[in-house]
């Protein structure tokens, strides 16, 4: 192929310590930049579409003038599911090739290939993006699928998970080829390969007018290697590749070693092993490979250069560091920040950016590969109305189209469960714009607070009898209920994914009209959703499938903002970082495990297999991390940043740090962005609060008191502040477990019942009680494991009112409010039962689902609910009630010993008459300080009997609690 053409190829290197973009625009304008039509008549092979925006921007900048551009052509990235430049695909060729299959055809038809008949869609299509990916290694280093038995024979022992796995791909592999050219269509990998092939073929034969560059391409892929091949040796044809170690920087017996050695061995992590490869099957010797003779900004001393790939040294020649003079191993302009957390991490960035910017002109850019600290650093910008040029974007499930798509699945899939359905309802893009929007979150705050508590039945007619009893929550509902009709049929039934996305167009249509639709990441979303419509698959999506197959195809749509950012402020991935450089470069997240990241897993093919195959290994990537590591390092400043722990532990740091720590004994450390990063947000001094003691006049305080106040009120008189002063109450959880509280309300209402219907007829409780077991809006767990708790203590109480009941006592009321006034105070409660006593006067019953209150407790002046309950009877405060209080008992449900149920009297040992003379004379002076009189609101004054906290934090207790 390569016959008539240059012997000597032309293939050139920029180093790591020039920025590689710049260099290159300033080379190709030094050269041909005197005629601007031959600029324009050339043409530049560059990755990707990302390197070709990077190049235009960096002529811009060189040329200070207009210029006429030459071509730029990317050969197409398959991770990025990128096609070949139009250039390398040209129309009118006499056998045009098959158009490439859709990405989400592709990997809608491979789910329907490999799903197994108990296997869920999105199982299938998480399966098949790893099949797609090992399909396109095979394909990219353009190995036969036959070959693959006899991979796999020559690794005998392999593990049964293996086995398993080659069954499954070896008939996907036969049938592929065979799908794909049923529909006409090639993969995108192979069509990339053929094109590339053609065009190796075409430019031999009859090399191009004008020049040709292939600029910053690493993928040693043999297509990509051949195309390189024959641009090297074409008249004006130039190979330039980023960052290559020469001689000086490291000698040929390093370069060797990279291998592969005669046992097929290689030195896959190390930064230089991929363009070693690119170079061998481009068929050219380091040797020949040239200096490029130009440079533009952003360049560092070239002794940077030999620095870097002294520390980049494979671990076998790592103890040349010992004998390296000073300059050969300092890294002068790189510095480290080393922090406690993420959070800190990403305050330290935002500072050396914004400190940065301060100089006229002067570029600054943060790469990583953590998406997480990336946002963090954009969002911390902010605060100085910098907005970040983020190259990498975000995904669409993150902006508002795709958080209320996601939200509305969420809905339909929990059957209108409060928590989703309320993230739904609140979503920015739901309920109209202006007046109406502010008339649809009112509706929405009614529902809220009624959803507070246990999860009610599910769909449109559990929450229709959830919200009869609520007057205002269920007008509300009425005005929203027909908006959620489509989103409640939604997944009612399994549904093709095309006809699935068309209910999803239409749900979403009718909550949220056209907005989902509107702006860059609208558009992106209906674009998206128009292709999943027109995919034909037999994968059926169902309630489980829905969430986490629109989570996958949300996540694989980017959105990067078309115009806005700060023209000097950059965030990159390692794709993007790769060619270009900016005056203060921030290497950002260097942990182990997130730079270099932790490899990828094949699922398909063991490692062994791999290697039979001749793929790279999974550790490749590993390498290209490193060179990327290693090209950033040439900017003219470097901050290397990385934080000790994490979310969730500590963190070890990237061998990328280690190794340059050891080489320069210590990086300088950039203290003083560390130290700035840790006090920008803190106070120069903390004055904690002091002990709240709130002194309202006499006419603000209430003269209206609850019977279950009284304690909170002696025991923390602020928090009965809080309450009844402020008039705060504590809100339950959307979706709350069923509480303590719940229970005892539902057994008081069981027990009302009980006595209003079957007038306490002992043999008719146990068959009440079993009725609210049966309740839909019970957990089955919790069903379960109250059950027999609860039966067992019902049972006590059908014994004990069969005993009650031989006595001659007669139960007259259940759950009867009644109030009282005494000295201007009035006191009112609700008595859960009141009972006739054979010998005259009036038992008073509180129930209890937990234990009853301690003697200790009452004759400390705490705990008199009954006693306060009886003062009010005493009055004749309830009303058809006569007759004094005789007994006052707590029916407590709890466990005592080996038995549920005890009867507990608190009067036992002091007679109804002076219990009822202690709680009077506790309630008045507890009146008179803080009702009547002008007590301060002391908080916590009895932390023993205060165990509710539900007014700590707006006391900030844990600021003056303990402090002396």
């Amino acid at each position: 192929m390569l016959e008539g053409l240059a012997a000597r190829p032309s293939v050139f290197t920029i180093p790591i310590h020039r920025s590689f973009a710049d260099s290159l625009a300033a080379g190709l304008i030094a050269k041909y930049g005197a005629d601007p039509l031959a600029l324009a008549g050339g043409r530049i092979l560059v990755p990707n579409n990302r390197a070709v925006r990077t190049v235009t921007e960096a002529f811009v900048r060189a040329s200070g003038s207009g210029l006429l551009l030459p071509r730029l052509i990317p050969i197409g990235d398959p991770d990025l599911e990128e096609r070949v430049g139009g250039a390398l695909d040209p129309a009118d060729d006499v056998e045009p090739l098959p158009p490439a299959i859709e990405p989400l055809e592709r990997l809608a038809a491979l789910a329907s290939l490999v799903r197994k008949p108990d296997e869920s869609s999105a199982e299938a299509l998480r399966l098949a993006s790893e099949l797609a990916r090992t399909m396109d290694a095979l394909t990219i280093e353009e190995v036969d699928p036959r070959s693959l038995a006899e991979a796999a024979a020559d690794a005998p022992e392999l593990a049964s998970h293996w086995e398993k796995a080659l069954e499954r791909f070896r008939p996907v592999l036969d049938r592929w080829p065979a799908m794909l050219a049923e529909r006409g269509r090639l993969d995108l990998t192979d069509r990339r390969n053929r094109l590339l092939r053609r065009t190796a073929e075409r430019w031999s034969a009859a090399p191009p007018s004008g020049f040709t560059v292939a600029a910053g391409v690493t993928t040693a892929a043999p297509a990509v290697a051949a195309l390189l091949a024959c641009v090297a040796r074409i008249p004006n044809g130039m190979v330039v590749v980023p960052g290559l170690s020469l001689d000086g920087a490291m000698p040929d017996e390093e370069w060797e070693a990279l291998g592969p050695d005669d046992r097929g061995r290689t030195e896959e992590t190390h930064p230089q092993f991929h363009l070693k490869v690119l170079l061998d099957r481009v068929g050219v010797a380091r040797g020949e490979v040239q200096l490029w003779p130009a440079s533009g900004r952003a360049s560092s001393p070239a002794v940077r250069s030999r620095a870097i790939s002294h520390a980049m040294t494979a671990a076998d020649f790592s103890d040349k560091w010992n004998s390296l003079k000073p300059a050969e191993r300092r890294l002068t302009g790189v510095r480290a920040i080393e922090v406690a957390d993420p959070a800190a991490e990403a305050q330290a960035i935002a500072l050396a950016i914004r400190e940065a910017l301060e100089t006229r002109g002067k570029t600054a850019a943060l790469v990583t590969p953590d998406r997480l600290l990336a946002e963090r650093v954009s969002a911390l910008l902010g605060r100085w109305s910098i907005e970040a040029d983020d190259s990498a974007g975000r995904a669409l499930s993150q902006l508002a189209p795709g958080t209320f798509l996601l939200a509305l699945v969420s809905a339909a899939a929990e059957d209108l469960a409060p928590v989703p359905l309320l993230a739904l309802l609140k979503h920015p893009l739901v309920g109209g714009e202006g007046e109406a929007r502010r008339a649809w979150m009112d509706d929405v705050r009614e529902l809220d607070i009624a959803l507070r508590g246990p999860r009610p039945a599910g769909g449109l007619e559990g929450l229709d009898k959830h919200f009869s009893g609520h007057h205002r929550a269920e007008r509300a509902w009425r005005r929203i209920r027909p908006q959620l009709a489509a989103v409640e049929t939604l997944l009612r039934h399994d549904q093709p994914l095309s006809a699935f996305a068309g209910s999803l167009t239409h749900a979403a249509q009718q909550l949220a009209g056209g907005r989902v639709w509107s702006g860059f990441a609208g558009r992106s979303a209906a674009e998206l959703i128009a292709r999943v419509q027109a995919v034909a698959t037999d994968l059926t999506v169902t309630a489980d499938d829905a969430l986490p197959i629109l989570h996958r195809l949300l996540e694989e749509v980017r959105i990067r903002p078309p115009y806005g950012g700060h023209p000097r402020v950059f965030i990159w991935g390692l794709l993007e970082a790769r060619l270009q450089q900016a005056d203060l470069m921030i290497l950002g997240g260097l942990n182990e495990g997130v730079w270099p990241a932790l490899p990828s897993p094949d699922p398909w093919l063991a490692p062994k297999i791999r290697a039979n195959l001749g793929l790279p290994g999974l550790e490749f990537r590993v390498g290209l991390s490193a060179h990327d590591f290693a090209s950033a390092l040439g900017a003219p400043q470097v901050l290397i940043t990385r934080s000790r722990r994490d979310s969730r532990s500590p963190t070890v740091a990237s061998r990328l740090w280690l190794r340059l720590q050891a080489m320069t004994s210590g990086l300088a450390h950039e203290t003083r962005l560390e130290r700035l990063a840790l006090t920008l947000d803190k106070s120069r001094t903390t004055k904690p609060a002091d002990r709240p003691a709130p002194r309202p006049e006499r006419e603000q305080r209430p003269r209206k008191i609850s019977v279950t106040s009284v304690d909170r009120l002696k025991a923390d008189p602020f928090a009965f502040y809080a309450q009844a002063v402020l008039g705060l109450r504590r809100l339950d959880p959307v979706d709350a477990d069923h509480s303590a509280a719940w229970k005892g309300t539902a057994v008081h209402e069981v027990l009302e019942q009980w006595l209003k219907n079957d007038d306490c007829n002992p043999d008719k409780l146990v068959e009440r009680s079993r009725s609210l077991l049966t309740s839909e809006t019970i957990h089955p767990m919790l069903r379960a494991l109250w059950q027999p708790r609860l039966m067992e203590a019902i049972r006590w109480i059908e014994e004990q009112e069969r005993e009650n009941q031989a006595q001659g006592r007669v139960p007259l009321a259940a759950e009867l409010r009644g109030e009282a006034e005494f000295d201007g105070v009035t006191l009112h409660g609700k008595a859960d039962r009141i009972d006739r006593l054979a010998g005259g006067g009036i038992g008073i019953v509180d129930y209890k689902t937990g234990k009853a209150p301690r003697q200790k407790a009452v004759e400390a002046g705490f705990s008199l609910q009954l006693g306060l309950l009886g003062m009010i009877a005493e009055a004749g405060g309830f009303e058809g009630i006569s007759g004094l209080p005789r007994a006052h008992e707590y029916w407590s449900l709890s466990k005592y010993g080996d038995q549920f149920g005890k009867c507990v009297r608190p009067d036992r040992k002091t007679g109804p008459e002076e219990f009822l003379d202690h709680a009077r004379r506790n309630f008045m002076e507890a009146c008179a300080k803080w009702l009547t009189g002008d007590e301060p609101f002391t908080a916590k004054l009895n932390p023993a009997y205060a165990p509710y906290g539900d007014y700590d934090h707006l006391m900030r207790l844990e600021e003056w609690y303990g402090r002396r």
